[in-house]
């Protein structure tokens, strides 16, 4: 497996010492649109409208976009914008983006936060196949993916995962095809309520799984 995605290592502002990671949740703060996606020789740059997230964000400020962490360049009183590199064009569905997309935003982990999702890096793995989005009445619905081969290791029944920056929990195992239960909340105000079967969606697996793999090789 290639290298995690990176730059988003410090917390911004002072708000923690030197080296320590970003963390996020997995909690969507907010339903952002993408303004305007414009992709470069290496990489592209991508502006988002949005209200809540940009709520004392400066420059250098980290933001996960669609689970992806990403630094801002570049404010506004309404938009952000982020510079994509290369790599997480590779990793991420940011490629299918365009103008009026919208997009799940996060803001980081502060020191002393409850923790109501589970630890997220924003580092994508890759990118899960929507292969099925089935309402189970009462406004639950029931989200089937494809996970990459190469991530099928990592993934275990009532285990956490990342998908499109939202924690979610496995409710059923199946080969490379992975299944979770989605509350009426998370699908009306993520991502989830606008995508249809084909749909890519970034996948960020448990990092304990990754690190506990190595340890025993």
């Amino acid at each position: 497996m290639g290298p995690a995605l990176r730059g988003c290592r410090r917390f911004s502002g002072g708000a923690a010492p030197n080296g320590i990671r970003q963390m996020f949740t997995g909690i969507v703060q907010e339903l952002g649109r993408v303004e305007s996606f414009e992709p470069h020789q290496t990489g592209a740059r991508m502006t988002v409208h949005c209200d809540t997230v940009l709520a004392g964000l400066e420059i250098g400020a980290s933001i996960a976009v669609n689970g992806a962490c990403v630094t801002a360049v570049q404010l506004s009183e309404s938009t952000f914008s982020a510079d994509i590199s290369p790599e997480t064009l590779k990793r991420t569905n940011f490629g299918g983006l365009r103008s009026s997309s919208f997009v799940n935003l996060e803001r980081p982990l502060t020191v002393g936060a409850r923790l109501d999702g589970h630890f997220v890096l924003g580092h994508v793995d890759g990118t899960a196949e929507l292969v099925a989005l089935d309402p189970l009445g009462e406004g639950n619905w029931w989200l089937t993916v494809r996970l990459p081969h190469e991530l099928e290791r990592y993934v275990v029944s009532k285990g956490s995962v990342a998908l499109d920056g939202i924690s979610l929990t496995v409710a059923e195992l199946a080969a490379d095809l992975a299944s979770f239960t989605i509350l009426p909340h998370t699908h009306a105000h993520t991502t989830l309520n606008g995508y249809t079967a084909g749909a890519r969606l970034n996948l960020e697996v448990d990092i304990l799984a990754k690190h506990i793999e190595k340890l025993v090789r």
